[in-house]
C-alpha cells in the first residue's frame, strides 16, 4: 500500500501509517487504503486484533489539508459534503469492525487523527503523545465521529470544551479526562500492546465481538433491549464450539484454544 503498512502475527494485525513526513496526516490515498484494511480484517477469520499506530514521531495529525486530491475534492458544497460522508463510512467501519481495536498512540494524535484514535476500542498512548480536537483552530468542526465519540467517552460538558477550546492535552493529561487507558513509556509502548494484542487474540473471538457490538449499541438501548440483546447473545455462545472448548479445558486444567467457532 502507498500509506500503509500492514504486518500480521499470531492473530495481531498491526497497522502503521506510513507518512511521517507530514506528521501521517490521512491523504486521499489514505482514507482510500484505510476502509480496505478494516474491510479485509474484517473478514479474514485469522485476525483476531487491529493495532493501528503511526510512524516516526506521530499518530496522526489528521486530514492533510495541503493534498492536492483531498483540495480537489472538497471543492464546492456538494463535493465536499459527498467527501465527508465517505470519510464517516470509514468512521462507521472502524467502529462496527467485530475485532477489539487497539490505538497505540506514539505521538500526535490531532483533529481526525485524534478520532482515529479514540475510535478504536482501547487506547494506550506513549507519554510523549498528545491529543487535540484542534479543528476550531483551523474554523471547522469536528469530524470523524468526534461529536458522537466524545459525549459518551467524557461527558457533554467536557466534550464540549475539549472541542471548543481546540487545547493540546498531554497523554497524562488525556488519561485524566478518560480518553486514554494507559500512558507508558515512549520505549514501552509497543511492547505493552503487543501484550494486549496477544491476550486478546487468544481469547474467544466470538465472545469478543458479542461483547463489543452490544457495549456500543447500549447508549442507544433501554434495559430491557439490552438484556434481550444478552440473553439473545448469550444463548448463542451456550451453543458455540467456543464455550464447549472453554469447559473441556477447564475440566483437563490446560489453556483453551479458541476458534471462533
Amino acid at each position: 500500500m502507498e500509506t500503509l503498512s500492514v504486518e500480521r502475527d499470531a492473530g495481531v494485525v498491526t497497522v502503521t501509517l506510513q507518512r511521517p513526513a507530514k506528521k501521517n496526516a490521512i491523504s486521499h490515498a489514505m482514507w482510500t487504503e484505510l476502509p480496505e484494511v478494516f474491510a479485509e480484517v474484517a473478514a479474514n477469520r485469522d485476525d483476531r486484533v487491529l493495532v493501528i499506530t503511526g510512524s516516526g514521531d506521530a499518530f496522526c495529525s489528521g486530514q492533510d489539508l495541503t493534498d492536492p486530491e483531498n483540495a480537489t475534492r472538497f471543492q464546492g458544497l456538494g463535493g465536499a459534503l459527498a467527501s465527508m460522508r465517505r470519510i464517516g463510512d470509514v468512521a462507521l467501519q472502524l467502529h462496527g469492525l467485530p475485532k477489539p481495536t487497539i490505538a497505540a498512540v506514539n505521538g500526535v494524535a490531532a483533529g481526525a487523527g485524534c478520532n482515529l484514535a479514540l475510535g478504536c476500542d482501547l487506547v494506550v498512548a506513549s507519554s510523549a503523545a498528545r491529543f487535540s480536537q484542534i479543528f476550531v483552530q483551523r474554523g471547522l468542526t469536528v469530524d470523524f465521529g468526534g461529536t458522537w465519540l466524545l459525549p459518551r467517552l467524557i461527558g457533554l460538558h467536557k466534550a464540549k470544551e475539549f472541542a471548543f477550546f481546540g487545547d493540546i492535552l498531554s497523554a497524562v493529561q488525556a488519561e485524566d479526562l478518560g480518553v486514554v487507558n494507559r500512558v507508558v513509556e515512549p520505549e514501552a509502548l509497543m511492547h505493552v500492546v503487543g501484550e494486549m494484542a496477544g491476550r486478546l487474540a487468544r481469547l474467544a473471538p466470538l465472545a469478543l465481538s458479542m461483547m463489543k457490538r452490544a457495549l456500543n449499541a447500549s447508549f442507544s438501548m433501554t434495559m430491557t433491549e439490552a438484556l434481550e440483546n444478552e440473553a439473545v447473545a448469550q444463548a448463542s455462545m451456550f451453543n458455540s464450539e467456543d464455550a464447549a472448548e472453554a469447559m473441556a479445558a477447564f475440566l483437563e486444567k490446560r489453556t483453551p484454544e479458541f476458534r471462533g467457532a
